[in-house]
C-alpha cells in the first residue's frame, strides 16, 4: 500500500514493491545488530531484493543485510521495528522488494530525540552538529519514514530517534506516508521530546522559520486596516529575533523582547491586531485574559491565577529549552489589574501583587523565554511605570485613529463580503467616505456600514404585511444608505457639530469690517496650525462684552476649519462638578485633541470656567492653573491644536495673568450705526426708509441683544405678527420697535 502510495513519485522512475513473500519474524542477533536500522536475512534470501530495500508489512522500507545466524526464510527485526510493524517474534508478515524512485534523497529531516530508557532529574546537553554528522555517517542511504522511529548509540548512551517531518528535494510540505533516503545533504533539525530531559545546543535551523502559519502577512484578509505601519514596528520589535535560530540570538547576546503595550482611544483595533497576531503564529493558542477575571476573592488567589498564566510556558522550556513553542498571552483592560503601586485604596494591596508577581514571572530570577505579553489599553497613564520598561512590556505602540487611506482600506474590508455578492450599489464611492469619515475609528466605521445596511435592508420590509416574501435579488446599499449613516454614526473624537451651532443660533452675517478683519485674523491661525512646522500650539483669546458676537465667531472659525476634532469647553456642560472634576474633564478634552492631527478647543466664557465672582473677588485657583498649564503645553509630535478662548472680563483675566498665555488677542467690538443697519438689512423686516432710523438707536450695541430687541419686536403689539414678518409680508412697525427699545436697559 506504501508503495503504491508512492507510485510516480520520481521525474523518471516509479516507486513500487514486488511481489510479497512471508517470512518469519526474528530477533536481531546481536545488540549492535540492533542499532543498526537494518532488516537481516540470509545471504541465500538477500538475493531476492535487487535494490537491498525491502517493505515490511505497510509502512515501513528497511535496508536489507545478510548475516549467517538468520534462517532462510526469515527477517531479523528489532525490538522497535517488531513494535512500529506490529509483529511479535515468530511470528509471519509480507515483505516485499522496494523500488526507489528517481529524486528520492531527503532535503530536510526533522527527528524528535529520548532516551531509550527515561531518565529523572537529569538535563544533558546535545552538540547538533555532532550528532547529525554521526547519524549521516551510520544511517546514510537508508529510507526514513514519517513516524519511524530508530534506536541509536551517541557517546555511550543509547537514544531513539522520531521521524517528525521528512521532505523531498522540491517539495514544500509533508504528508503522513513521506519518506526518502537519508543523504550526505540531507539538512537535519533535532527536537527534543517533552520531559527528556534532552537540552539541544549548537542547533542550526533551516533558513525557514517555523514561528508563523503563513508565507507573507495580508492583513486584509486577516480584517485589519490602516494599521500596517504599527504591525512593521511590531514584527520589527517582537518577531524579528525570533524568526532566527537561537544560536543566532545567542552570538547576538541579545534576548527576545517578551512584553509590547498596545494603547490608544477605543475602538482602533487593538484587540482586533492582539487577536490577530496570535492567529498568526504557529504552536500554542494564545491565552485571552480581560484584565479583571483574574482577581479572586481568595487571599492569594490572585497571584495563582497569574502564575497559572505561565505554567505551560515554564514546563514548555524545561522540556524543550531555546526550542520551545512561542506562548503569547494577551492581557485586554491590563489598567484594571496593572494600575500604579500604592494608588489603589483598597487595603488589600492586592493589584500591588498582581504587578509583582507579572514582573517575576516576566524579568525575574527564572525569567522565561518563551513567552510574548501583549496588554492592551486606553489609559497607558495608569499602568505601573516598572512595568513599562526595557525587558518589560518594553514595545509600546500606540495604535492612533486612522488616515483616509487607513480608512479606505477598512472600508474595503467591511464591504468585502457585499461587494462579491453584488449587493453594494455601484454609486458608493469608498474613496469619498474615507474622506469624509474624518476622525473616525475602525468600530465607528464598522457601525457606519452596519448602518447603512440597516436602511438597506429597511427597504425590503413592508411594515404592512411583514409576513410578505423577501425580495434577495434586489437588496442594494446605496451611497444614500452610508450618508445616513454617516449622520447616525457621529465620532467620539469628531467636531462637536451640534455644540457649535447651538453658539451661532442665527448663522454668520456680514456685521461690518471689524468684524470681518477679526474672522479673517482667526482664519489666518488656522492656516498657520495646518502648515506651520514650528508653531503646533496656537492660542487666540477674543473679549468683548457680553453679547457681542465671541462665541458665534470662535464657533464659525471651528466649522469652516474643517478640521477633525473641534470641542467646545462650556460651564454650562460642567453644571454640579468639583474643581477636581472639571479640571479632569478639562483635561481630558485637552488630551483627545492630541489624538488628532489637526484640533481646534474653544474655552467659552473662561471667566465662568474659572467661577469668578466680582465680589470677593472670587474664583478657582486650581482650574486657573490647569487652563495655564494646558495652555502652554507643546502637543506631540505630528499634532497640531489651535485653541481660542473667549471673555468679557478682560481686567480679570490680566489681574490672573492668563491674557498673557494667549498668542495673540482680538477685541470683537459693539455695532457701530452702519454694522447695525447691514445686520437689519440682512434680516430684512424693517421697511427700507425705517431701517437707518432703528439703526441710529442700535448704535453700540451688542449683536445678541439686536437679535433679541427684532424677535420681540416682531411679535407686534398684540402679537402673532412674527410668521408674517419673517415670511416678508408685513415689516415691524417703528414705533413699536422703539417701545420694546425703551423697555431694555442698556448698559
Amino acid at each position: 500500500m506504501a508503495g503504491r502510495g508512492y507510485q510516480g513519485r520520481g521525474a523518471g522512475g516509479s516507486a513500487g514493491a514486488g511481489a510479497g513473500v512471508p517470512m518469519a519474524v526474528v530477533s536481531t542477533p546481536s545488540q549492535e545488530l540492533a542499532l543498526t536500522n537494518c532488516a537481516y536475512v540470509s545471504p541465500a534470501d538477500v538475493r531476492r531484493f535487487p535494490t537491498a530495500l525491502a517493505l515490511v508489512g505497510d509502512g515501513l522500507v528497511f535496508a536489507l543485510r545478510a548475516h549467517d545466524a538468520v534462517a532462510t526464510g526469515s527477517i531479523a527485526l528489532n525490538a522497535i521495528q517488531r513494535r512500529q510493524v506490529k509483529v511479535s517474534a515468530g511470528d509471519s508478515i509480507t515483505v516485499s522488494s522496494f523500488a526507489p524512485p528517481d529524486d528520492f534523497k531527503l532535503a530536510l529531516l526533522t527527528l524528535e530525540l529520548e532516551y531509550t530508557k527515561a531518565r529523572s532529574n537529569r538535563v544533558e546537553d546535545l552538540d547538533a552538529v555532532l550528532l547529525a554528522q554521526q547519524l549521516r555517517k551510520r544511517f546514510l542511504d537508508q529510507v526514513m519514514t514519517s513516524g519511524q522511529r530508530v534506536p541509536f548509540e551517541f557517546y555511550g548512551t543509547n537514544y531513539i530517534f522520531t521521524v517528525n517531518q521528512a521532505l523531498l528535494e522540491g517539495q514544500e510540505s509533508s504528508t503522513p506516508l513521506d519518506r526518502g533516503f537519508l543523504s550526505s545533504d540531507t539538512y537535519i533539525i533535532f527536537e527534543a521530546a517533552p520531559n527528556s530531559g534532552i537540552k539541544v545546543i549548537n542547533q542550526k535551523e533551516a533558513a525557514s522559520s517555523k514561528l508563523f502559519k503563513d508565507k507573507e502577512f495580508n492583513l486584509e484578509k486577516l480584517g485589519i486596516g490602516g494599521l500596517s505601519s504599527e504591525f512593521t514596528d511590531i514584527f520589527r520589535r517582537a518577531f524579528a529575533s525570533r524568526v532566527f535560530p537561537p544560536h543566532v540570538v545567542s552570538k547576538l547576546g541579545i534576548k527576545h523582547v517578551k512584553g509590547m503595550l498596545l494603547y490608544g482611544p477605543p475602538g482602533t483595533g487593538k484587540t482586533l491586531m492582539a487577536r490577530q497576531i496570535g492567529k498568526l503564529l504557529n504552536g500554542k493558542d494564545p491565552k485571552i485574559v480581560n484584565g479583571p477575571e483574574v482577581l479572586s476573592k481568595f487571599v492569594g488567589e490572585t497571584e495563582k491565577n497569574v502564575r497559572d498564566l505561565f505554567l505551560d510556558a515554564e514546563n514548555d522550556q524545561k522540556a524543550q529549552g531555546d526550542h520551545s513553542d512561542l506562548h503569547v498571552i494577551i492581557f485586554d483592560e491590563i489598567d484594571a489589574i496593572c494600575k500604579s503601586r500604592g494608588s489603589s485604596r483598597d487595603g488589600t494591596g492586592v493589584h500591588d501583587n498582581i504587578v509583582n508577581q507579572l514582573l517575576t514571572k516576566i524579568d525575574g530570577v527564572e525569567a522565561l523565554n518563551n513567552v510574548l505579553l501583549i496588554g492592551m489599553t486606553n489609559r497607558k497613564d495608569l499602568l505601573d511605570e516598572a512595568l513599562l520598561r526595557p525587558g518589560r512590556l518594553e514595545v509600546h505602540i500606540e495604535i492612533n485613529l486612522p488616515d483616509e487611506n487607513g480608512r479606505l482600506q477598512i472600508l474595503q474590508i467591511h464591504t468585502s463580503k457585499m461587494r462579491e455578492s453584488s449587493f453594494l450599489s455601484p454609486d458608493v464611492n469608498l474613496q469619498e467616505l474615507a474622506a469624509r469619515t474624518k476622525n473616525y475609528s475602525g468600530a465607528e466605521l464598522e457601525g457606519v456600514v452596519k448602518s447603512a445596511v440597516s436602511f438597506a435592508l429597511n427597504r425590503q420590509i413592508s411594515m404592512d404585511d411583514l409576513t410578505k416574501p423577501l425580495d434577495e435579488e434586489s437588496i442594494k446599499v446605496t451611497m444614500d444608505d452610508f450618508v445616513n449613516g454617516l449622520h447616525e454614526i457621529t465620532p467620539a473624537f469628531g467636531a462637536s457639530t451640534d455644540d457649535l451651532e447651538r453658539c451661532r443660533l442665527h448663522g454668520i452675517v456680514d456685521c461690518g469690517k471689524a468684524h470681518q478683519h477679526i474672522f479673517q485674523r482667526a482664519m489666518l491661525l488656522v492656516e498657520q496650525v495646518k502648515v506651520s512646522k514650528g508653531s503646533p500650539l496656537v492660542t487666540c483669546l477674543l473679549t468683548g462684552s457680553a453679547g457681542s458676537g465671541k462665541s458665534a465667531l470662535a464657533a464659525t472659525v471651528g466649522i469652516d476649519s474643517d478640521f477633525a476634532y473641534v470641542k467646545i469647553i462650556s460651564a454650562e456642560t460642567m453644571i454640579g462638578f468639583s474643581e477636581s472634576s472639571k479640571c479632569a474633564q478639562i483635561c481630558k478634552v485637552f488630551e483627545d485633541a492630541y489624538k488628532s492631527q489637526f484640533s481646534i478647543i474653544i474655552l467659552d466664557d473662561i471667566e465662568r470656567l474659572l467661577e469668578f465672582v466680582a465680589i470677593g473677588p472670587r474664583f478657582s485657583n486650581l482650574i486657573s492653573q490647569t487652563l495655564m498649564v494646558l495652555l502652554k503645553r507643546v502637543p506631540p509630535k505630528g499634532k497640531n491644536l489651535l485653541v481660542i478662548g473667549t471673555t468679557s472680563e478682560t481686567t480679570f483675566l490680566d489681574s490672573i495673568g492668563m491674557s498673557g498665555v494667549f498668542s495673540v488677542t482680538y477685541e470683537v467690538p459693539k455695532l457701530t450705526k452702519e454694522d447695525a443697519a447691514k445686520v437689519l438689512r440682512h434680516l430684512n423686516v424693517f421697511d427700507e426708509g425705517d431701517i437707518e432710523t432703528a439703526a441710529e438707536a442700535l448704535d453700540d450695541m451688542p449683536i445678541k441683544k439686536l437679535y433679541t430687541l427684532v424677535e420681540m419686536a416682531a411679535q407686534g403689539p398684540q402679537g402673532g405678527s412674527a410668521e408674517a414678518i419673517y415670511a416678508g409680508e408685513e415689516k415691524i412697525d417703528l414705533n413699536h420697535f422703539f417701545s420694546i427699545l425703551s423697555d431694555i436697559i442698556r448698559y
